[in-house]
Parts: structure tokens; C-alpha cells; sequence
């Protein structure tokens, strides 16, 4: 088998796991009852919700320049903003919510020669700040929730919160000595993103209408994050819809509310993404400072 056929050999798998997980939502959700769900949406807070992911797709894109920085890539903010767009575009279609990193890898080592090792690098870095920060988030509002499986063992989730952070900090230093000094600075950014992505959320919670428990909806859309990065489908539809799914039954939440806000949250994504497909109709040109 060829590298070609391998790969469409994996793309059509994807296809057709997602295809399967979007059927398993359907029979097991009254999809009528989501539709009226979504019906019923206040587009005022529907507008806020997409202002403030566009906004945490900005700080997004700030995180990964200050990664390529460190390799001597110096884009300026905004050619690092137009091919962050593209890969937006492309990471909405393309197997695991990933193929629009793999792209932005590809373009910038064609282009600046710095090595495939430190551009992998570089993105890998990008992603496990941002998976960090929605553990960290998760973590906290598992403690502010009532989950009976995990009752008296808080102190966990707190525990854990120090040591990501240092985990983190200790493969930087041992595998990733030169991105080391944007450390504090790409967390930051994750923070602000991910504080935004939660703010969004909330507005489409209360562009739905649901009053009660907001923390709960907010906790599996953190855990759903986590899930659609997994190369299992297509930019990760399907996976997020069924982890929202089982976390609605798990805690006891409205299985068609906690779908409704999952679909609202990916038709934002993919608006947001499609913006994209004019740099894919005409590549950017990448400028960097001088």
C-alpha cells in the first residue's frame, strides 16, 4: 500500500467513524425535542458567544507565534493571524482536528528551513499548553460540582493542578530547552483563551435558556475539548457530541439541552473556520519582522 492510499485509507475511516457516531446520537436523543431546543436561542447571546471564540481564537493564534519565535520564525501578528485561519479551515475538515497544524508545520518549514524537529516541536508545545489549561479549568470545576463517584477525593484534582504545571515545565526544559523562555507566556495566553472559550459557552448556555447547573454543562464541555482533539473522526464531530452525550447521563443533566449546546458550539467553529477558505483560494503571504 502506498503513502497515498494509506492515507485516504485513514481519512475514510474517520469518515465513516464519525458517520457511525452521529447515527449512535441520533437514537439515542430525541432529535426533534434538540431542534426546538435550538429554535428557542437567543440570538443576542448567540452573538456574544461567537464574538468571544473569535476573540479566543486571536489569543490562539498570539500563543503560537510566541512558539515560533523562539525557533527564529518572527512572523508578524498578522501573517501568523491569515495562516492560523487557513489551518482553522483546515483542521475543520481534515481528520482529528489536527491537518491544519500538520499544514501550518509543513508551510513553515518550506519556507524558513529551521527543521522538521523543532516545528513539530513547536506545535506539539502549542497544543499540550492549550490541553494543560482545559485539564486545569476541568479540574476546578470538578471540585465545584456534585459528582458522587469522586465525592471526598477533591484534593486530587487540586494535587494535580501543580503537578501538570510542572510536569509541563520539566518537559520543557529536558526536551524543549529553547521554547523554555515563552513558558509563563504561553500559559498565560492559554489562560485567557480558555477563561474566553468557557465565557462563550456561557452565552450559549444562556442563549438555550438553561438556567441550572451551569457548572455542570461547563465541566463536559471542558472534557469534550479534550476528546475532539482525538484523531478519531472528523474535526472532531461526532466525539464531542457523544462525550457531551454520556456526560448529561453521567450527571444527570438533559441529554437533548446538553446536545443542543454542542451543535451550537461546532456551527460556530465551522463559521468561524470557513472564514479560512479565502486563504486556501489564495494562500497568504507570510511576512516577519525584520
Amino acid at each position: 500500500m502506498t503513502e497515498k492510499q494509506r492515507k485516504l485509507l485513514t481519512t475514510a475511516l474517520k469518515v465513516v467513524v464519525s458517520a457511525v457516531l452521529i447515527y449512535f446520537i441520533f437514537t439515542k436523543i430525541d432529535f426533534k425535542e434538540v431542534v426546538n431546543v435550538l429554535k428557542t436561542a437567543n440570538p443576542l447571546w448567540l452573538i456574544a458567544a461567537f464574538l468571544l471564540f473569535v476573540l479566543s481564537k486571536i489569543f490562539n493564534a498570539l500563543r503560537l507565534n510566541l512558539y515560533f519565535h523562539t525557533i527564529g520564525v518572527k512572523l508578524t501578528q498578522l501573517s501568523n493571524l491569515k495562516l492560523y485561519v487557513l489551518g482553522m479551515f483546515y483542521n475543520l475538515f481534515l481528520p482529528g482536528g489536527i491537518g491544519g497544524d500538520a499544514y501550518k508545520g509543513y508551510v513553515i518549514q518550506k519556507k524558513y528551513q529551521v527543521g522538521t524537529k523543532k516545528v513539530v516541536g513547536v506545535l506539539l508545545l502549542d497544543r499540550l499548553s492549550g490541553m494543560l489549561l482545559i485539564l486545569i479549568f476541568a479540574c476546578v470545576l470538578a471540585t465545584l460540582i456534585e459528582i458522587p463517584i469522586i465525592k471526598g477525593l477533591q484534593w486530587l484534582f487540586w494535587l494535580s493542578i501543580p503537578v501538570g504545571i510542572l510536569s509541563f515545565w520539566i518537559l520543557n526544559k529536558k526536551l524543549f530547552s529553547y521554547a523554555l523562555p515563552v513558558f509563563w507566556g504561553s500559559l498565560g495566553y492559554s489562560t485567557l483563551l480558555q477563561s474566553i472559550q468557557l465565557a462563550a459557552t456561557f452565552c450559549i448556555i444562556q442563549a438555550l435558556g438553561i438556567s441550572e447547573p451551569i457548572l455542570a454543562y461547563l465541566f463536559i464541555f471542558m472534557i469534550s475539548s479534550i476528546v475532539s482533539v482525538i484523531p478519531l473522526t472528523i474535526g472532531g464531530i461526532g466525539s464531542r457530541e457523544v462525550t457531551f452525550l454520556y456526560g448529561a447521563k453521567w450527571l444527570e443533566l438533559d441529554a437533548n439541552t446538553a446536545i443542543g449546546i454542542s451543535f451550537v458550539f461546532f456551527l460556530i467553529t465551522a463559521l468561524v473556520s470557513f472564514l479560512g477558505i479565502g486563504y486556501h483560494v489564495k494562500k497568504p503571504r507570510l511576512e516577519v519582522y525584520d
